[in-house]
This record gives C-alpha cells, structure tokens and sequence, in this order.
C-alpha cells in the first residue's frame, strides 16, 4: 500500500509542475460549461421582426404591441407595402415579419375572425419553425383574450403543461450533454497521454523494475485524475445552478456518484488508449477525433437519436455519453431515483470494467 500511495503521491506532483496540465484539468471545464452553457441553445430571442399593418385599427395595435412586449421578438421596422417584405428579408435585416390585412378589426367584431400572414425566412430551417411557433403562441393568446367573453360554436381549448422545464430553457436540455461532453474528453484525454508520455520520457524503464505490480501501476496513474474529476464535478454542477439557473431536482449524492462512475469509465478508456499508443501526438489525436463526435453526434444531446438510422442508433449504444446523458437528465432534471437509472447504471459499470482490464492486460511490461 505504501508503495502504490508512493506513486499516486508521485503523479499529483508530476501533474502540479505540469501547468498547462493543470489548466487544462480545472480550467477548461469551468470555461467550456460557461461558454458552451450559454451558446449551446435552441431558444430564439429578441429576433428582428418587420410589421405591415394595413389596418391600423385599435385591434391590430394591440397586436403589435403584444408582440413587440414579448421577449422573443424586437419589432425592427413598421413596413408601408408589400414590395418592402421581400426588401428587408434580402438585407437580412428581420428574420420574420406580420402582415396585418385591412379591416382588422372590424372582421374580428362582426364575423369573430380574422386572418394574418406570418413570412419567416426559411434558409434556417429550424430558426423559422421556431419563430413562427412564437408568433402563432402570441396570436393565439390575442385571439383569446379577445373572445373571453364570447361563446363560439364547437371551440376546442387546449390546455398546456410542460414538465420538468416550463419555461423551456435550451439550458436544460444542453448542460447535461456538456457534463457528459466535459468529463469524457478532459479524463480521457489526460490520462491517454500520461503511460506514453512516460515512455517517451524514459522513465518508464525505473517505473517497470519496481516491486509494484503493473496493474497497481496502471491505477495509480488514474487516481490522481479521478480526485481532481471530484473538484471538476462540483465545479459544473455549481456553474449550473447559479450561472445556468439549472435545479438539481434529484438526489444530489445519486448525481455525484454517477457522475464518479462515468469519470470512472472515461479515465479507464484513456488508460485503454494510453496503454495502445506509441506516442502522445497518436494518444491525443484517438482522444479527441474517435470520442469527440461520437459524444457530440451519437448521445443524444445534439440530434435526437430517435431519428437516425438503425446503424447509426444501434451504434449510439456504445458510446459512454449516451448512457451518462440519460442518467443526468433523469436525475437532475426529472427528479428521477436509483430505480429510474439504474439500467444506464449498469451499462456504465460494465464498460468501465471491461475497459479497465483491457488497459492492464495491454500495459506492456517489457519496452522491447
């Protein structure tokens, strides 16, 4: 035990001389979730919008200035015909705009409706479908404010609840992928270099004659990395709550411990990697191009996995950040239990077995 402590003690001091390594374990995760946290999200807001009102009625004022109080939009320029909308879309000056027809107000009174035309540019697909989604919300909510008190034959009301995200924060869809996202790349690309950086050193001849076992060799080099992944959860999972406004609404001991085991399955991946590679340029480049888009296309937190093909989600399964993605949702944002993981649990506890003894069984203990 001594021995093994010895060279735990001894890879804490070689990371601490290491400043760039140091910088790389605390600071990168604090930078990438803060930047990543606030970019990464399909909310749309203050979008430019253009208004033609050819009205200019008490109702379709009203109107504009319900859709020009919402936080979504930001009323840029009131048109005066019809050749204007296609002017103001080519400069790229709006992204949506309203055409109010004549009489607004005076069909809304006496036959109870009353059409409008919403434009989106459409060159953004996914932006388009979510403004207008905005715009027709907004309507709607006009168009009922306006009938409250009238009796409209065979209306149908649809009543709205959104769980577990009522606002409909992006954040809480993106920061668990960039937990997942953070831990997986930085343990795993830390420690795929440190077996090779110690070949390369030639140091790896006096770690081989000493009387310690090369498997406690293997996990003493990952111990280090796993007690600064500690500092490094508690880090985003503080960001998260106070800088991302994203509640913990599950167990808190659950969240850390998981997030323990899946820092458990990425430092044993880059042990696996460390202990293959002839070099640390070979050793960082496995890191970041075999997991980086795997972690960012295939785990779910990008694109939907429902929607790929069945290679492509039977390939998805394979991936840690899938697995780890799901656990973080469920628990931090549903609220969810041991019993509501505890299958992703076990995929987890199986890859990080299977990849730690592959990384000892492949720790060669001779050079030549």
């Amino acid at each position: 035990m001594r021995q093994f402590l010895a060279f735990v003690k001894k890879e804490f001091f070689h990371i601490g001389r290491d400043k760039r390594t140091m910088f790389i374990l605390l600071g990168m995760p604090v930078v990438q979730i803060v930047i990543f946290g606030f970019a990464l999200t399909n909310e749309v807001k203050n979008a430019h919008i253009a208004i033609l009102d050819n009205a200019k009625d008490p109702a379709a004022n009203s109107l504009i200035q319900q859709i020009d109080a919402s936080r979504y939009f930001d009323v840029e320029k009131n048109l005066v015909n019809y050749v204007q909308v296609e002017e103001e879309f080519r400069k790229g000056n709006i992204k949506l705009a309203l055409v109010i027809p004549a009489h607004f107000n005076e069909d809304l009174i006496h036959f109870n409706k009353a059409q409008v035309q919403i434009i989106a540019d459409a060159s953004d697909p996914n932006v388009a479908n979510t403004l207008t989604s905005y715009a027709s919300a907004i309507i709607m909510d006009f168009q009922s404010r306006m009938t409250k008190n009238k009796s409209l034959p065979y209306t149908i009301q649809t009543e709205l609840r959104m769980l577990y995200n009522p606002q409909l924060k992006g954040a809480y869809n993106f920061v668990p992928g960039v937990m997942a996202m953070v831990l997986l790349l930085v343990c795993t690309m830390m420690t795929a270099i440190t077996i090779v950086k110690e070949k390369e050193m030639g140091t790896m001849e006096i770690i081989l004659v000493s009387p310690m076992r090369p498997q406690l060799v293997v996990i003493a080099k990952a111990v280090p990395y796993l007690l600064l992944s500690l500092v490094n959860i508690a880090t985003i999972l503080i960001l998260s709550v106070t800088a991302l406004e994203v509640p913990i609404n599950g167990s808190v001991l659950l969240l850390i411990g998981e997030s323990i085991l899946f820092t458990l399955v990425s430092l044993s991946l880059g042990l696996l990697i460390s202990a293959g590679a002839a070099s640390q340029q070979t050793a960082m480049f496995i890191s970041l191009v075999a997991l980086f888009l795997p972690t960012i296309m295939l785990s779910g937190f990008m694109f939907p996995i429902e929607n790929m093909p069945l290679p492509l989600r039977t390939m998805s399964n394979i991936v840690p950040a899938k697995w780890y993605y799901s656990i973080v949702r469920a628990v931090m944002i549903k609220g969810l239990g041991i019993s509501g993981v505890w299958k992703e649990t076990l995929v987890l506890t199986g890859m990080m077995l299977f990849f730690l003894t592959m990384a000892i069984r492949r720790f060669k203990i001779r050079l030549a």
